[in-house]
C-alpha cells in the first residue's frame, strides 16, 4: 500500500490567481486548436447527437475559449448561455474530496486511520465470497479494516447500486434504499453497515458508493451537514454562486433539459424533474448541479495549488496528495475505459500520455455520468470544463478524448 505520511510532502510554489475574462484573451493555446475544439462540438449539436455544450478553457489563469453551442432546451428553442445550469452528478466527487481534505489539513483524520474509528456503524463489516444455492450471500471476515486512503480511492471494498456495479452486493444496496434522494446519508450509512463488502480491502479499484460514505465523514468530523460545509468552506469563498444539490425555483429557467440519442434519429428529452427540489440525501458522489464558470473556479483553484484570488481552500502539500497515485500496490491502473490512468483523491490522474490523447502525466480529471466533464493540466497549466446533459455514457466518453485529441495531438 502506498501509505501517505503527512510531513513528506514538500512545500510547493505559491499559486497564481486567476482572472475571469468576458471575452478571448491573447490565446497561448494555438487559435487552430480551439478552432478544431469548436467545430468538432458544434458538429455533435448540428448532427443532433448533443442539445448543446459550454466550454471553457483557461491556460495561465485566462480564459481561452468561453462558448456556448445549441440548446438548453430544444423544444422550446432556448439557446444554450452561459450561465445554464448542469447536473453534473460524478463531477461532484472531486469536490467531496476538497472538502474531506480541508479537514485533514485541519488535523481531524489520517490516511491510515480504519474508516470505522469515524463511522462505527463499517466497523466488523463482512465481505461478500459467493451466494449459496438459495442465492444467499456468503461471507468471510474482511483481512483487515477499510482505511480512510482505501475509501477515498475506490478501493475500500464498497460497491455502488447497479448498473455502476452488478452482482449480489449491488441488488442488496438497492433493497437497502441506498442512493435514494427521500432517504438521509445518516440513514443510508446504517444501512450500508449491515452489508457486507464486495471485495477485500486493497485489492481492487471499483468504482463506488465510496464518495458518499466520504460526504457522511465530513459531517462526522466537521460537525455540520455536509451542504452547509460545502456551502461556507468551498462555494462561498470561490464565489461559486450557481451550485448546489438543488437548482432553487428563481434559477429554474436556467437548467438544461437532458437527451439522450432517439434510435429514429434526434433527441428524447429524458430528465425527470429530480434536482428541482431539496432532497433529503445531500450525494457526495453525485448530487451537485452548477454551471461551467463555477467549475472553472474550482477547478483553477486546484490548479493554482489551493488558492483562487486570494482566497484559500486546501494547503500545497493537500493539493499535491490530491493529485499523487494512492492505488494499493499491485493495481497499476483503474478502468479499462480510462487507458493510462490511476487514482487520487477522487481524481483519475494521467500516468501514461500517449494512451490518454496526449493529456500530460500528472493531469488529473472527472466526469459526469451526463456526459460533463474536466481536466486539470498542471504541465501546460490549462484548466478545461465541458458541460453537456447526455444519457449515452459512450459517446459521451468519445467526445472527451475527442477534444483531448484536439488540444493535445
Amino acid at each position: 500500500m502506498r501509505r501517505l505520511l503527512d510531513k513528506d510532502w514538500a512545500t510547493i510554489l505559491g499559486g497564481f490567481f486567476f482572472l475571469f475574462c468576458v471575452s478571448f484573451s491573447n490565446a497561448d493555446i494555438d487559435g487552430s486548436r480551439l478552432d478544431a475544439i469548436a467545430a468538432d462540438m458544434q458538429s455533435r449539436v448540428d448532427e443532433e447527437r448533443l442539445s448543446g455544450a459550454v466550454l471553457m478553457i483557461a491556460q495561465d489563469g485566462e480564459l481561452q475559449m468561453s462558448e456556448t453551442f445549441g440548446h438548453q432546451n430544444v423544444e422550446d428553442q432556448v439557446p444554450m448561455a452561459m450561465d445554464t445550469i448542469f447536473r453534473i452528478f460524478s463531477m461532484t466527487k472531486p469536490i467531496t474530496g476538497t472538502a474531506l481534505m480541508i479537514l485533514h489539513d485541519e488535523g481531524k483524520f489520517q490516511f491510515s486511520d480504519p474508516v470505522s474509528k469515524y463511522i462505527p456503524e463499517l466497523a466488523n463489516v463482512q465481505v461478500f465470497t459467493e451466494s449459496d444455492a438459495d442465492g444467499n450471500m456468503l461471507t468471510e471476515a474482511a483481512n483487515h479494516e477499510m482505511t480512510v486512503q482505501e475509501l477515498m480511492t475506490h478501493t475500500g471494498g464498497i460497491m455502488y447500486v447497479p448498473p455502476l456495479s452488478n452482482g449480489p452486493v449491488a441488488q442488496a444496496m438497492i433493497a437497502a434504499g441506498i442512493m435514494r434522494p427521500d432517504i438521509s446519508l445518516a440513514d443510508q450509512i446504517d444501512s450500508l453497515g449491515e452489508l457486507p463488502l464486495g471485495y477485500q480491502p486493497g485489492s481492487q479499484w471499483e468504482y463506488s458508493y465510496s464518495v458518499d460514505v466520504q460526504g457522511y465523514l465530513v459531517e462526522v468530523l466537521s460537525g455540520q451537514t455536509f451542504d452547509v460545509f460545502l456551502e461556507q468552506r468551498i462555494f462561498e469563498p470561490l464565489g461559486m454562486v450557481d451550485t448546489g444539490f438543488f437548482v432553487p425555483a428563481a434559477k429554474a429557467h436556467r437548467f438544461a433539459r437532458q437527451y439522450n440519442q432517439a434510435a429514429a434519429g434526434g433527441l428524447t428529452r429524458t430528465d425527470t424533474g429530480q434536482f428541482l427540489s431539496k432532497p433529503k440525501f445531500f450525494s457526495g458522489g453525485g448530487g451537485l448541479t452548477s454551471t461551467a464558470g463555477d467549475y472553472m473556479k474550482f477547478a483553477q483553484m486546484h490548479l493554482n495549488k489551493g488558492e483562487l484570488d486570494g482566497a484559500r481552500i486546501l494547503s500545497e502539500d493537500a493539493i499535491a496528495i490530491m493529485r499523487s497515485n494512492l492505488l494499493p500496490d499491485g493495481i497499476d491502473n483503474i478502468a479499462n475505459i480510462y487507458p493510462g490512468n490511476v487514482f487520487g483523491v477522487d481524481f483519475a490522474v494521467v500516468s501514461d500520455s500517449d494512451a490518454f490523447n496526449g493529456a500530460p502525466e500528472g493531469t488529473h480529471w472527472w466526469w459526469g455520468i451526463a456526459g460533463s466533464w474536466f481536466w486539470v493540466d498542471p504541465v501546460q497549466n490549462i484548466v478545461f470544463v465541458g458541460m453537456i446533459q447526455n444519457d449515452n455514457i459512450f459517446y459521451s466518453i468519445q467526445t472527451h478524448s475527442a477534444m483531448r485529441g484536439l488540444l493535445y495531438k
